[in-house]
């Protein structure tokens, strides 16, 4: 969407059939659209450690950014704030908290490669890694551990994985992208 009204206006049709329960915008503003204890329709189709149908269990926060600039300052703490106290009152841990191409690979791509996990991860808002205890090597089987859906296309898979953990990497698979899931 070209901007956070836009973003409501379409998230508050009924037709379209897709909500979420918050939109921050560039300025910070956050817009409650569906309280948290409803199921918003923000997620679609989409697995993560190994469930189905996560907009029963998740809460959805959509961010007013296209992916070509950096996320406004505003809006990051905004998040940030909004993320702690979410997760304060439903105990979600930090690694409970992903981004809609950790659960989509291939179908969605946001929040993106200009977003700042890291950030979030030094406020132990979001994992700091993947979880350990994989040792095989195999990619698909490293990516499965960390939570990702493995029945996916092999691009999909490491393009979600690269938007995450591994941003400045391009390219085939390389030997990088099994070292960042081992972290």
């Amino acid at each position: 969407m070209t901007s956070a009204e836009a973003a409501i206006e379409r998230l508050c049709d009924l037709v379209a059939q897709v909500s979420a329960h918050y939109v921050i915008a560039n300025t910070g503003e956050i817009t409650q659209l569906v309280p948290e204890n409803m199921r918003a329709w923000h997620a679609g189709v989409g697995r993560w450690h190994g469930q189905d149908d996560i907009n029963s269990r998740s809460i959805g926060i959509e961010l007013d950014n296209d992916s070509s600039h950096p996320f406004s300052e505003p809006l990051m703490h905004s998040l940030e704030t909004l993320l702690e106290q979410i997760m304060d009152r439903w105990n979600i841990p930090p690694e409970g908290v992903i981004g809609h191409s950790d659960f989509a690979p291939g179908r969605k791509v946001d929040p993106g490669p200009r977003f700042d996990w890291t950030r979030l991860a030094r406020q132990n808002l979001v994992a700091k890694s993947p979880p350990k205890g994989c040792t095989d090597d195999d990619f698909t089987t490293l990516a499965g551990s960390a939570g990702y859906d493995t029945s996916v296309a092999p691009d999909d898979l490491l393009q979600a994985v690269r938007l995450r953990w591994n941003q400045s990497s391009t390219g085939p698979l390389s030997q990088n992208d099994h070292v960042v899931l081992k972290a």
